[in-house]
This record gives structure tokens, C-alpha cells and sequence, in this order.
């Protein structure tokens, strides 16, 4: 059976929900929805979304979505699938773009606009401690215990850590998540989710209402999004496997590690390396296959 709803998480249906001159009701609800203090934003232009340092030879920034307000404060609303190394950095990096372009000629007494960065993520932090799906990022001033500025905020959703059923959510906010997390596995507009803006987006999302040529793009999106879906499940099962195997000779004194490597280096035998220093055939093996 195929899907009645687009994928939220694909390139295309993100932009399509999200990212469409006619959408931006919606973009601007899931927005408040994160930020309840930018609640009295009525209005939002979607701005370029490639950004080019001071000179040509700087690293361009793209972000998924780019926009700002009737005051001038900007967004950037991004979806991440995989986890890149240094994601925060990245983040904190592209945000900054978003505060020199508001640079004025001349004199200028730096009085720049909020810049407010959300990046929702189908992954969770490494070193992610907490069960909270959300985490919001300010400038604080530690000593004092006070924020030292709220211009420059950063909101990470880690979607994975997202269970909660149709019958579980509470909020304007669960809802939305639940949405972004499972829209493409329904079949039909839940009871809960009848708000007016959740009506809105399973129009959008449906993809019988697409012409031809739509579906097409949305469909080499999918094949795109599930590509990648693929090669995360085989790096997962190849980092357990390897987990498993290192964990075979967790507890083993280094010294006997080491010896056992540079005997097997020697090409000596597993029998005579097990009588020299009192591991086990499997452990021995274990060593063979990671002596590189």
C-alpha cells in the first residue's frame, strides 16, 4: 500500500509543507509554536538561501529555509537526517552569516535584529545525556547565572527521542512533532489533530492533490531520503558488530594485548600466542581482524 501522505522528512516534503509562498501560515505556527515570545509575528519573507562570505574564497552557507520578519529578525529552519561531525559548530557557524549581512554602512551602532536558528534532526547527540527532545541554546552569562543575551538562539530537536502515540499528546507543540515524525504512516486526519493549521497540512501533504510532474519529484526525493535511511542502518549494524567484537576483549590487561599483537605480527600461531600470554583462542581472533 502506498503512502497517502508525503514524507515531512524528505527534501521535498519539507519545503512543500514548509517552505511555499502559500504555506507560510503554517511555517509561521510551527515557529510560535517554538518560540511562544515571537507570538505576535503576522508576517514572513522567505529570503535567498545561499549566503556568501566577505569574500569568494569564504565557505558558502546554505540553509534549508531562510526568512525574517516584519521587524527584521531572522530564522533559519533546517532539517538534518544524519549526524555531521561538529553539527553544533556548523549551526553556530551559518548563524553568523545571518548577523554580518545586517551590517550597515557607515556609522552603525550595532543594534542588529535576533537571529534564531531551529534545526529539527532525525538523529540524537552523541554525547545527548538528557531524555528532553528539545534543547534551547542562549547566550548566558554563567558567572551571574543570568542570560546575557537573548538575540541569538539556537533550538535542536532531537526527533528520535519522540515516542509519544496519537492518544499521548497534550500540546500544540507534541502535535507538531508528532506530525514531522509520523504524517507519511497515516491514513486519515486523527481527532486530535483537527486544529485548523494540522488541517491545512494533511492538504498539503496529500499526494493524490499532486500533478504528475509533482509526484515524480516527490518520489526521487524518497528514493533520495531512503538511500541515505539505508546506509545509516548498515553503518549502525557495522559499528554494533564491531562493538561486539572489541567488547569480546574488554577487561584484558593492555600488556597482554600488545604482546599478543606484535606475536601475531611475528606469524605465530594462535596456540603458542594463547600459551604466552593466557588469552583465548576467541580473543586472539578478536586481535587478528582489528591488528590493523
Amino acid at each position: 500500500m502506498r503512502d497517502k501522505y508525503i514524507n515531512p522528512f524528505t527534501d521535498f516534503g519539507f519545503k512543500k509543507i514548509f517552505g511555499e509562498e502559500e504555506n507560510k501560515d503554517l511555517l509561521i505556527d510551527f515557529i510560535q509554536t517554538l518560540l511562544p515570545d515571537k507570538s505576535n509575528i503576522t508576517t514572513i519573507t522567505y529570503l535567498k538561501t545561499e549566503k556568501l562570505g566577505r569574500a569568494v574564497t569564504e565557505r558558502k552557507a546554505i540553509f534549508d529555509l531562510y526568512c525574517e520578519n516584519d521587524k527584521g529578525e531572522k530564522f533559519i529552519v533546517e532539517l538534518q537526517r544524519a549526524e555531521q561531525d561538529y553539527f553544533k559548530e556548523r549551526s553556530i557557524y551559518y548563524s553568523t552569516f545571518a548577523i554580518q549581512e545586517q551590517a550597515k554602512k557607515g556609522k552603525w551602532d550595532y543594534n542588529w535584529q535576533g537571529v534564531y536558528t531551529i534545526a529539527i534532526m532525525d538523529f540524537s547527540f552523541t554525547q545527548s545525556l538528557h531524555k528532553n527532545v528539545k534543547t534551547q541554546v542562549v547566550l548566558y552569562d554563567e558567572e551571574n547565572k543570568v542570560i546575557f543575551s537573548d538575540k541569538l538562539k539556537y533550538i535542536y530537536l532531537e526527533m528520535e527521542k519522540f515516542n509519544k502515540t496519537i492518544d499521548e499528546l497534550n500540546t500544540h507543540y507534541e502535535k507538531w512533532l508528532f506530525i514531522l515524525k509520523n504524517l507519511h504512516l497515516l491514513d486519515q486526519i486523527p481527532k486530535s489533530l483537527q486544529e485548523t493549521a494540522f488541517q491545512k497540512v494533511f492538504k498539503v501533504a496529500k499526494i493524490a492533490n499532486y500533478t504528475p510532474q509533482a509526484r515524480q519529484q516527490y518520489e526521487a526525493s524518497l528514493k533520495h531520503y531512503r538511500d541515505i535511511e539505508n546506509s545509516l542502518d548498515v553503518q549502525h549494524r557495522i559499528g554494533r558488530a564491531e562493538g561486539i567484537e572489541l567488547g569480546k576483549i574488554e577487561g584484558i590487561e593492555l600488556g597482554k594485548v600488545e604482546i599478543a599483537k606484535n606475536l601475531i605480527k611475528l606469524g605465530l600461531n594462535n596456540d603458542l600466542i594463547e600459551q604466552g600470554t593466557g588469552l583465548t583462542i576467541e580473543q586472539i581472533e578478536v586481535l587478528r581482524k582489528t591488528k590493523d
